[in-house]
């Protein structure tokens, strides 16, 4: 099974790319740094133990000759100044030890003896102890028994500021690692959010282009495909206006047409089937033209005004459209969009509820939130995001039947977010719909 395969089993694996690339590199890092220092540290180590091998050579072989032809009387006031940290001598047999020895005392006492040459026989053995401990016992000339009394090094001891060192190059590891994957992930990053906020229709900002070749590419591919976006959407609307223009008079002439002919029951279904057309028609054509309701410019309105403008124009229509609490204040928007908006919302309250009421509430000093609520039959929680897609209609209350083309709230979703604001739907406790739309300004 594959490290990655058998870390993901175990969730150990990261879920994120960034995460990902980052526990590689800087494994990858460490492992490599490592292996340079253990290198380092055994060559450093190797050449100590070469130096201290001939130094034992020169300085055991110069100090033997020295106490050899020295009297015998004297060779006790040389014995400090011949020893050194590693190795001393004693005018004597020493301590009686252990003559098996271990790799290392087997080469040390070859190094000896080789120092000393065949003049001398020393006899190594190892002594008991804690720490490795040696000493060789050879006779001068004279038959004085002389110990070499040894104390090998072990490891070389390390500097004090050597893990300083080591912390701070894997903090430097850490630190380049991190950059280098947010240099890499951050066009992933850009990319990623320009394609959440994709919409050909409003002004949001280019994908910058500069950067690596690969990233100032891949961000000349999606800006181009976002112009052709655009460019397809464009054609879309054209088309609909064009198809709605030349269907405008064949629709209007068989109306007068139908109106022109005997009174029958099969004239008024014709009637009937006409209307229904051209407001399919108009429908379709309002729906496409509203993905570019950022036409229009922004300007400053008062809430309470504008509200209760459009309630008192239902109002002279006979219909029971209310305003309710208003603490909005001004806002600046699209008045003719934020119009339609309203209107699609209030009628499909109208429709469904037979009332609709008004409410202005501002959240903060840059988001207000507008609510049409009607106590209808509301809609079944689990299709609440279904009844804005276009041409959708519930199959009970909210069919064909009531005149509806299951437009009016996808026009009114589509205003919504050209103008920057955002409509959702939910159910009111006791009954009835809530439609509100938080528009940011």
């Amino acid at each position: 099974m594959a490290a990655p395969a058998l870390l993901h089993k175990f969730r150990l694996w990261p879920r994120t790319l960034r995460a990902r690339l980052f526990v590689i590199l800087l494994a990858g890092l460490t492992i490599a740094h490592a292996m340079s220092f253990t290198v380092l540290f055994f060559e450093r180590y190797m050449a100590a133990k070469s130096v201290m091998f001939n130094n034992l050579e020169n300085d055991v072989a110069t100090s033997i000759a020295i106490l050899d032809r020295l009297p015998a009387a004297e060779r006790v006031s040389w014995l400090d100044r011949l020893g050194r940290n590693s190795y001393s001598f004693i005018l004597g047999r020493g301590i009686a030890g252990n003559s098996t020895l271990d790799t290392r005392s087997a080469e040390i006492a070859s190094k000896i003896q080789a120092a000393i040459g065949a003049r001398y026989q020393a006899e190594v053995e190892s002594i008991p102890g804690r720490s490795r401990h040696l000493q060789a016992h050879l006779t001068l000339s004279d038959g004085a028994p002389l110990t070499i009394d040894l104390h090998p090094a072990g490891v070389m001891p390390l500097a004090d500021w050597l893990p300083y060192v080591l912390i701070a190059q894997v903090g430097l590891l850490v630190l380049c690692s991190w950059l280098a994957m947010h240099q890499a992930i951050r066009p992933l990053g850009n990319l990623a959010r320009a394609a959440d906020t994709l919409d050909p229709n409003r002004n949001t900002p280019r994908l910058s282009e500069t950067g690596p070749k690969e990233v100032a590419h891949a961000a000349t591919a999606f800006n181009a495909m976002r112009d052709r976006i655009a460019q397809y959407l464009q054609e879309r609307v054209q088309i609909l206006a064009a198809i709605s223009h030349d269907l405008q008079t064949p629709i209007t002439r068989m109306k007068l047409r139908a109106e022109m002919a005997e009174d029958s029951v099969e004239r008024d279904k014709l009637i009937r089937d006409l209307g229904e057309i051209e407001r399919l028609v108009k429908e379709g054509v309002a729906y496409a033209r509203s993905a570019h309701g950022n036409d229009e410019k922004a300007s400053r309105i008062d809430l309470a005004s504008f509200t209760e403008s459009l309630a008192y124009d239902y109002q002279d229509t006979g219909k029971a459209v209310t305003v309710g609490k208003v603490s909005g204040g001004a806002i600046v928007t699209r008045p003719n969009a934020l119009r339609r908006i309203l209107t699609n919302l209030i009628d499909n309250a109208l429709k469904f509820g037979g009332s609709a009421e008004i409410e202005v509430q501002r959240l903060t000093a840059e988001t207000v939130l507008i609510t049409v609520l009607d106590r209808g039959p509301g809609i079944p929680d689990n299709q609440l995001a279904e009844v804005l897609k276009p041409f959708f209609r519930l199959e009970q209350s909210r069919n064909r039947d009531t005149g509806g083309t299951g437009l009016g709230l996808a026009i009114a979703q589509q205003l919504a977010a050209a103008i920057g604001a955002s409509l959702t739907l939910r159910n009111r406790d006791g009954g009835g719909l809530a439609a509100e739309i938080a528009i940011h300004s």
